[in-house]
């Protein structure tokens, strides 16, 4: 028989050997690339370990590892993609926008787990947490805009939103999570019959912008054509200013060089003033300078003068000619 002393010395080698195995294979780890990896002592978290490659620590049950993807998740809020088909959840997504209107809004998540440690101990279903902020976080922004910014163009404003309370709800909850990014995947009205209506009224709003957008144009031609009807008229004064101006010069000097000459030769100067204004008011009269001493009227025809003046001349010229 095998003696008892035989017996407890083959146990405490297998005991020794299971230790010594248990040693040898929890004091290593390897952390892949996608991976990091969390050191728990006695289940309380020491450190993260986020570089790939091989690892030690104190074996089990001092030190145990818990290790997590690096990779990034998306959330989506709203519908589900299985075996290539969206399944929509119509409950999630319904929401009532800030002119108490109706919507189905639904959006995906882009997240990371940047905290091993708080997302392994702070929560205990991290996801559900998230995807519950994300909800309320959508529909707070959802609920205090207008159901025109988010069937159109204020889609990437509400998204910005979104984002930033979300971002702001998850750092307050602490469970290691880092939220980067938020796409809005459809915004859209509940029934055929609404959104008929709500076409109806964006194409009425598109004709409304048409008309004031063609109002604008035509304001503007007539605008521009006032402003060069304007140029022109002002181009025109300056013109008339600067001919009135000459004319007024020309005027003064011929005014300076008659009273000049009526300094010298006052009598002639009247009389001749005289003529000239006769023949400006009675144009085409028959002028007659008379001398009347009383008893016979003599007077000398200026204008029959004046018309056989030419003839005389004429003459004059062939008698010179035939002379020659």
């Amino acid at each position: 028989m095998i003696s008892l002393k035989r017996i407890y010395t083959i146990v405490g080698l297998v005991i020794a050997i299971a230790v010594l195995s248990v040693v040898a294979f929890t004091t290593w780890y390897t952390v892949d690339e996608s991976e990091q990896a969390v050191i728990l002592t006695f289940g309380k978290v020491e450190e993260g370990i986020t570089e790939p490659g091989l690892n030690f620590k104190l074996p089990w049950p001092i030190q145990s590892v818990e290790k997590l993807s690096k990779e990034t998740f998306s959330l989506q809020f709203g519908f589900e993609e299985k075996d290539g088909e969206i399944v929509d959840f119509e409950d999630e997504t319904k929401m009532i926008t800030g002119d108490e209107n109706i919507v189905l809004a639904d959006l995906v998540v882009q997240w990371k787990i940047t905290d091993p440690g708080k997302y392994l101990f702070n929560a205990d279903n991290p996801r559900e947490i998230l995807r519950d902020a994300t909800s309320a976080s959508l529909r707070s922004i959802i609920g205090s805009s207008e159901i025109d910014d988010a069937l159109t163009s204020g889609k990437a404003e509400i998204e910005a939103e979104v984002r930033d309370l979300l971002v702001t709800l998850v750092e307050k909850y602490d469970i290691g999570i880092s939220v980067l990014g938020v796409k809005l995947q459809d915004v859209e009205l509940p029934n055929d019959e609404v959104r008929q209506a709500f076409t109806q009224v964006t194409d009425a709003r598109e004709t409304m912008n048409t008309k004031i957008n063609e109002a604008n144009k035509y304001k503007n031609q007539k605008e521009n054509e006032a402003k060069g009807e304007v140029e022109a008229i002002r181009s025109r004064a300056k013109g008339e200013k600067a001919a009135r101006i000459e004319t007024a010069r020309g005027s003064v000097a011929v005014f300076n060089e008659l009273y000049n000459e009526y300094k010298n030769n006052p009598e002639i100067t009247r009389q001749r003033l005289v003529l000239e204004t006769l023949e400006q008011v009675l144009p085409g009269t028959e002028i007659y300078i008379m001398n009347d001493d009383g008893n016979t009227m003599k007077y000398f025809p200026i204008r029959p003068l004046e018309n056989n003046q030419p003839k005389a001349e004429e003459q004059t010229k062939e008698e010179g000619s035939g002379n020659q």
